[in-house]
């Protein structure tokens, strides 16, 4: 097996494990990432954790190999295949947090754009190198990039094919915050600063701000309206509330 999913501590842990290959991208490796997703959908953690084995690379992007003399026909299937698969991350009831360590390119960008959060070691390099064979990026990264770090920096990196370093990526927002050591480590410590929260909670603000992106303010609103009022309705609200009026800290129970 190419990808790792195991458990640490109250997280998940999924890990490309293919580091003679720099964790490339085949289509066998995203069935198993679909696969270990379905599975974590299940757990009962309080975040998925993202990282690529061996040091040098997150992930180096596509397998190339497996992407010429394609019918276009099977080459639409793959891009779509690929988007979701990504987009099971975007669906699980958790947050998800890509620890980026050396090389993001291609397909592994995307995989990172498509987590909630994204930290980055200081020898991080990011890019969307599609451009440069000819191509564009298929699974997700015209998409979610502009989302993250406007339309204009997208396109600058979509089209040049340029790499981004760490203190750049973090400046531009396309990185949470970089982090020295171990990755997982400070994935680990960054996603204990939210997982203590009840998960009713933090899943209405992520659907709440996602939405936000894909309607004008007046209709985003509504929805805030609607979701905040779904998390009143919780347990987890009332034990908040009665722990600030005592003066204690919370007990959530994701009721």
């Amino acid at each position: 097996m190419s990808v790792d999913l195991t458990r640490r501590e109250e997280f998940a842990l999924l890990t490309l494990n293919r580091p003679e290959a720099l964790n490339a991208l085949s289509f066998a490796i995203l069935r198993e990432i679909g696969q270990a997703l379905d599975e974590v959908a299940t757990w009962p953690v309080r975040a998925l954790l993202v990282a690529g084995a061996g040091g040098k690379a997150f992930c180096a992007g596509a397998d190339i190999k497996e992407l010429r003399d394609r019918p276009l026909l099977e080459t639409k299937r793959g891009a779509e295949f690929g988007q979701g698969v990504f987009e099971k991350i975007t669906r699980l009831p958790m947050a998800s947090v890509a620890a980026i360590g050396g090389f993001a390119f291609g397909g592994g960008l995307e995989l990172a754009l498509a987590c909630t959060f994204r930290l980055a070691t200081p020898n991080a390099r990011m890019g969307l190198p599609e451009i440069k064979l000819g191509l564009i990026p298929g699974y997700g990264g015209t998409q979610r990039l502009p989302r993250i770090v406007g339309e204009a920096r997208a396109l600058e990196m979509i089209m040049t094919g340029r790499t981004v370093g760490a203190e750049e990526a973090e400046r531009i927002g396309l990185v949470n915050r970089l982090v020295e050591g171990d990755p997982v480590e400070a994935a680990t410590a960054f996603a204990r600063e939210f997982s203590g929260f009840g998960l009713p909670a933090l899943g209405f603000a992520r659907e709440a701000v996602s939405r936000a992106l894909d309607n004008p303010v007046h209709e985003g609103l509504r929805i805030e309206a609607d979701l905040s009022t779904l998390a009143f309705g919780t347990g987890d609200a009332a034990e908040g509330m009665a722990a600030f009026s005592e003066k204690r800290k919370a007990r959530f129970t994701d009721a």
